[in-house]
């Protein structure tokens, strides 16, 4: 297992090279002049600061020299300057909207998938009964839908007629024109609080499934939600969420609209591929055994028939995390959420080079990532699953 990991490790940073090198060069290859349409004929920049500023980014250096100090200097940590908000730092323009797409598409990921496997377990669990037709039809409707249309009657809906929820944005400018910390410090705040109390009631609910005693288990299932609760309320409504809690509620007051879109979009792919898995596995003859041994159904159900089928989901799951980073270019779009998928968009139109590469970048290093950890997950998911010392 050793030598499979370090052989996937140094396929994954030769298959990085290989895709840095060409976004470089195929960004490059775009038509036009990059030093003449950024400094040397822009009126905005004397001329004697255009020449120094071409000499401090390099671009008077032959390209693949330019292309050798990128890549060395991204395994530093150093991604250059952006062309466009020249002097800035590609790292702080990245810090600043990497928050606001990991806060928005990983709670839309996690609520969608949650619904979709919740619903596709029991629909396969209950085939043929009363309401899996409107379910499944319901879900395809809404899978198939015309996804901006959709978003735009949402908001018309939800925001512009019934004033439920605000309309675009990710904050509202007139309760942070003083506000004492940055929606960056808040977003990360947010965001591993968030995470930390998932992963809590995650671990209570898998040690209480462990436990095959119904009323132990029911206890710490009980007992550990509520401990984590209680937690996650005194740190948000005690003294020291006091000052950012009213700033945190209105990212998450923003968050819920275009959270709910993708949801309502997403969870019926989910829905069918759990449904499907779960139909697959409830033929295997383990699923027989278990049930011969006189198992509980709902036993049957969750620890045998749900873990198998939860394969292609955690795949799925994986490596819809691993391109959380690209944002929904549309979904920020049409919600004006000012992410990653704007600076994509931005930047390559622009001809953004140090930017637009470190954001490609950053989505082949998860996407390689996510292939990984799926890799790795599969032999612990699944036992029948090993490697043998000759792959």
């Amino acid at each position: 297992m050793g030598k499979y990991m370090a052989r996937r490790l140094f396929q994954s940073v030769l298959l990085f090279l290989v895709f840095i090198t060409i976004t470089w060069f195929l960004l490059y290859a775009l038509p036009g002049d990059i030093v003449t349409q950024k400094f040397r004929t822009n009126p905005n920049i004397p001329p004697e600061a255009a020449e120094t500023a071409i000499r401090r980014l390099g671009l008077d250096r032959p390209i693949l020299e330019q292309f050798w100090t990128y890549v060395t200097g991204f395994f530093r940590g150093d991604f250059g300057v952006s062309f466009n908000q020249y002097p800035r730092p590609v790292t702080e323009i990245i810090a600043e909207r990497l928050p606001r797409t990991i806060v928005l598409f990983l709670t839309a990921i996690v609520t969608y998938y949650w619904a979709g496997f919740i619903a596709g377990k029991y629909l396969a669990w209950r085939r043929g009964k009363r309401g899996e037709m409107a379910i499944t039809v319901g879900g395809v409707g809404l899978l198939t839908v015309f996804y901006p249309w959709f978003a735009l009657m949402a908001i018309w809906l939800l925001s512009a007629q019934l004033g439920l929820l605000p309309i675009s944005k990710f904050l509202d400018p007139t309760e942070w024109r003083n506000a004492p910390f940055s929606a960056n410090e808040v977003f990360m705040r947010l965001f591993w609080t968030v995470a930390i109390t998932s992963a809590l009631l995650f671990s209570v609910q898998y040690a209480a499934n462990k436990i095959r005693d119904a009323a132990p288990a029911r206890a710490i299932r009980l007992g550990g939600t509520v401990l984590v609760i209680v937690g996650f309320v005194f740190y948000w409504w005690g003294a020291g969420g006091v000052e950012i809690r009213p700033f945190a509620g209105d990212i998450a007051e923003h968050l819920v609209l275009p959270v709910l879109v993708l949801t309502l979009v997403n969870f019926a792919g989910i829905m069918l591929l759990t449904r499907s898995s779960m139909l697959e596995t409830m033929r295997e003859d383990f699923i027989l055994t278990a049930r011969a041994k006189g198992l509980p159904e709902k036993a049957v159900r969750d620890r045998h028939a749900a873990r198998t089928a939860l394969l292609p989901v955690t795949t799925s799951l994986v490596l819809a995390v691993a391109t959380v980073i690209d944002g929904g270019i549309i979904t920020e779009f049409v919600f004006s959420w000012p992410g990653m998928g704007e600076i994509l968009i931005s930047s390559v139109t622009s001809e953004d080079i140090p930017l637009a590469v470190t954001a490609f970048s950053f989505i082949g290093v998860m996407a390689l990532v996510g292939h990984f950890v799926v890799d790795m997950l599969y032999g612990v998911l699944d036992p029948r699953i090993r490697v043998s010392s000759s792959q």
